[in-house]
């Protein structure tokens, strides 16, 4: 009985090896959500990369549930890294609306990570770099959104860029 188990386990570690290096070499290769840790963060790495930020995500919620706190820091590390590209991509077509909710949901998954393993060097700077660009308020955060009222003569983007007209 033992041997069985210790069959199955080993021809599951075999699967996934070869699912990650499949993934890291390029090929879309299916994870299921209960594969292996090492397997899910290779397959988010590749979404990430690719940009399918929802399906990372799902594999995220998966990743959550069984890895290492160190896989599951990078897991939230790589979503942030996809979502900060495509605000990033979105700044540069001078879409700053429409980069703001992709900047907050990267800091988000930064604090994420930094939450699991607090001495992540890269997701401490990356998150720096994401703050810069949106800033946070908590004023805002503490109240209900709907009913915050602004007067329209004082607003303007949060994310910086290029004034238009004569200053």
């Amino acid at each position: 009985m033992a041997t069985a188990a210790s069959l199955i386990d080993w021809r599951g570690a075999v699967d996934a090896n070869d699912a990650v290096e499949s993934l890291r070499q390029g090929r879309d290769v299916a994870v299921d959500v209960n594969a292996r840790p090492e397997a899910l963060v290779a397959r988010i790495a590749f979404l990430s990369a690719r940009s399918d930020i929802d399906r990372a995500r799902a594999l995220i919620e998966a990743l959550d549930r069984s890895g290492s706190i160190e896989l599951r820091a990078r897991g939230h590390y790589l979503l942030a890294n996809a979502l900060l590209r495509k605000a990033l991509d979105q700044i540069q077509r001078s879409e700053l609306e429409a980069a703001n909710p992709f900047v907050n949901l990267a800091k988000r998954e930064y604090r994420r990570a930094l939450q699991l393993a607090p001495e992540y060097w890269d997701a401490k700077y990356n998150l720096d770099v994401a703050a810069r660009l949106v800033r946070d308020f908590r004023d805002f955060e503490r109240k209900s959104g709907d009913e915050l009222s602004a007067d329209p003569k004082k607003l303007w983007t949060d994310i910086p860029g290029k004034p238009k007209g004569l200053p």
